[in-house]
């Protein structure tokens, strides 16, 4: 990146039958946001203009038909596709899922020739007229990145990770093991470290079971398998606690003493996370070499064209998206020109013990209570 410009944010248009492009208008109709960064929509501007009419919204885009046509302090719009699809407010349609997708078809291309810096991406839902995995599978799909990225809900008081994907209550215990949940927490405990630049950073990893299994009577997950997979994270220097009963950790307000929150199935880390999310809270895709962002709502087909939609959550997934982007140019830096070493480095094991207490094991005998 040109340390000249300012930081690039691509923005895709989502379901153009949704509420994409009234967050994108509102958002940016605030001029301090074109002082913070450069957007680079990629969608219709045929779509666009009939949405801005519908909403009599004054929001001004320029057309960029060649990326070295971007420029700063105005909003860049990226045509994805000329011909003219059919737009009706609020009504889920395979067609206006389908332009959503397009338009991360062309912002992943350009991405791959460093066209932007980082990506946010205006909702896509998946409903009976239009049936897909989800967004983030989507852009690890077709990224063609080796690692699979993880899903952290962020809002102002937490960051949610899920351990296994969007799947049946029936399927989630046979998708826990002690490696998978290991793998989760890394992602999340690298994640917070670099892209959120705390250094040591505290991890709670929920339980599976009610009452966390309640000493084997309600399940034995804990003791055989996320247990044994907290023993593994410490040993690699990994602040890991647990596991938790989920209600008593947000009920009791115990989530405030962490970093990260690693919970074991969707609802379990969902359910709160919207519950204590005063405003628009925002999914980051960790984990990969593109930082993405989306806001942390639906496509909103209900109020599509209504021009009541709350552009919160797509201002904090942008603001989110910068800070990312600057917290790994500052955690890598110091990597560029390394020290060489002059002598080989002697293990401390007291560390163990120093960094052993604060584990307070007498909560995983109290879990059950």
């Amino acid at each position: 990146m040109n340390d000249n410009r300012k930081i690039r944010v691509a923005i895709t248009h989502g379901d153009t039958n949704g509420i994409g492009y009234e967050l994108i208008f509102r958002t940016f109709e605030a001029q301090e946001m074109l002082e913070l960064c450069t957007p680079i929509v990629y969608g219709s501007p045929k779509v666009a203009a009939y949405h801005r009419n519908a909403l009599e919204i004054p929001a001004n885009f320029t057309i960029v038909n060649d990326v070295e046509e971007i420029r700063d302090g105005r909003i860049n719009f990226i045509p994805v596709f000329d011909e003219e699809i059919k737009v009706e407010l609020g009504v889920p349609t395979e067609e206006s899922g389908n332009a959503g997708l397009r338009a991360i078809d062309r912002a992943l291309e350009d991405y791959r020739n460093g066209v932007f810096d980082v990506l946010v991406t205006a909702p896509i839902d998946n409903n009976d007229q239009f049936h897909f995995s989800g967004q983030s599978r989507y852009i690890e799909d077709h990224l063609e990145v080796e690692n699979q990225g993880l899903s952290v809900l962020v809002n102002e008081r937490m960051r949610v990770a899920l351990a296994t994907r969007n799947l049946p209550l029936k399927q989630v215990v046979e998708s826990i093991t002690t490696s998978s949940v290991k793998e989760k927490a890394t992602i999340l405990f690298n994640s917070i470290r670099r892209d959120f630049r705390i250094s040591n950073p505290r991890i709670a990893i929920l339980a599976l079971n009610p009452k966390a299994g309640d000493n084997g009577l309600l399940g034995s997950e804990e003791q055989e398998i996320i247990a044994p997979a907290i023993d593994a994270l410490e040993e690699e220097g990994i602040q890991a606690f647990g596991p938790y009963a989920a209600d008593k950790f947000f009920g009791n307000g115990d989530y405030e003493q962490f970093d990260g929150i690693l919970a074991m199935y969707y609802d379990q880390g969902l359910t709160p996370f919207r519950a204590l999310t005063v405003e628009g809270g925002v999914n980051y895709l960790a984990g990969l070499p593109l930082v993405r962002t989306a806001p942390e709502t639906t496509a909103g087909f209900g109020i599509a064209g209504k021009g009541i939609a709350d552009e919160t959550a797509m201002r904090h997934a942008i603001y989110l998206a910068i800070d990312v982007f600057r917290h790994r140019r500052e955690y890598d830096a110091p990597m560029g020109n390394p020290l060489p070493k002059l002598y080989k480095e002697r293990r401390d094991e007291s560390d163990k013990v120093r960094f052993s207490i604060p584990k307070r094991r007498e909560d995983r005998a109290q879990i059950g209570e």
